[in-house]
């Protein structure tokens, strides 16, 4: 399956620093981002470790299969699934050890989306209230549940969204990478086709722009670096009250020689060799 990606990441108008960090890996369609938090720079180092350790120990497995996972096997998941939980773990435990190692980087903490695609199957792993979303067929839906405090009211029936969106409280997230020694990573896989768009993002993004200003985004004819630039943009018009992060990954169909292989293979049978 062929895919394109854009990603853009920005300071946004308020902070002075930027706590948000991607990774994407193109020979493994796999796709991190990270929101961290802490005093001075405390957040870029727990952002940069979640990142950068997910990525290494993913890599890693994809030359040894048979590299230990961390934490336990989940065999309703695949093994992709499975390994970002595993790389999730990994960076929990390094964020937890380093904020306990100096002043300056007590309590730092992170969120964390991951996203790997293999043929059709999307695998998701994360921690924290960053989201992310699927776009099929014109129609946006949330793929993660945020844990956050007001999100958990709202799953409980004590408010509503709307008013989980305007409170005060609405940055009081109740898990997060680094926070404990153990963290409880949320998993899922969904089924993807072409066409469909994915994408990460940090709280940045939907504390200020709504899901239905999101949608049109996506819908325009436009590649997906076009359309995170536009999301980053609107974030800023809007305020731009925090760091801002967005990584957008679209599935595109075959180009139409590939196509035309596959029907003659359908049609003909058998193993050829077909010239490129």
């Amino acid at each position: 399956m062929r895919i394109a990606v854009g990603a853009r990441s920005d300071t946004g108008l308020v902070r002075q620093n930027n706590e948000d960090r991607f990774a994407v890996d193109l020979s493994l369609n796999l796709y991190i981002l990270c929101d961290g938090m802490g005093g001075q720079a405390a957040g870029e180092v727990a952002s940069k470790l979640g990142v950068d350790i997910i990525l290494e120990h993913c890599r890693q497995a994809a030359t040894n299969p048979h590299l230990e996972m961390a934490g336990a096997y989940q065999p309703e998941f695949s093994a992709p699934t499975n390994r970002l939980a595993s790389g999730i773990r990994l960076s929990n435990q390094a964020i937890h050890e380093a904020a306990g190692q100096q002043a300056s980087t007590s309590g730092m903490g992170s969120t964390v989306v991951a996203a790997e695609i293999n043929e059709n199957i999307l695998s998701i792993a994360h921690v924290g209230d960053s989201r992310i979303y699927r776009c099929a067929e014109g129609e946006l839906r949330q793929l993660t549940q945020d844990h956050s405090l007001v999100m958990e009211q709202v799953r409980r029936g004590l408010i509503t969204r709307e008013e989980a969106e305007q409170s005060e409280l609405a940055n009081v997230i109740m898990r997060a990478l680094g926070a404990e020694e153990t963290v409880q990573v949320d998993l899922d896989e969904h089924w993807v086709n072409e066409g469909d768009q994915i994408l990460l993002c940090s709280d940045g993004l939907t504390r200020l722009v709504s899901d239905a200003q999101i949608a049109p985004i996506l819908a325009e004819p436009w590649t997906p670096q076009q359309a995170c630039e536009r999301l980053v943009e609107l974030a800023n018009e809007q305020g731009g009250e925090d760091n801002i992060t967005v990584v957008l990954v679209r599935l595109l169909p075959p180009p139409p020689l590939s196509r035309w292989k596959k029907a003659l293979r359908s049609i003909l049978g058998g193993n050829r060799v077909w010239p490129n």
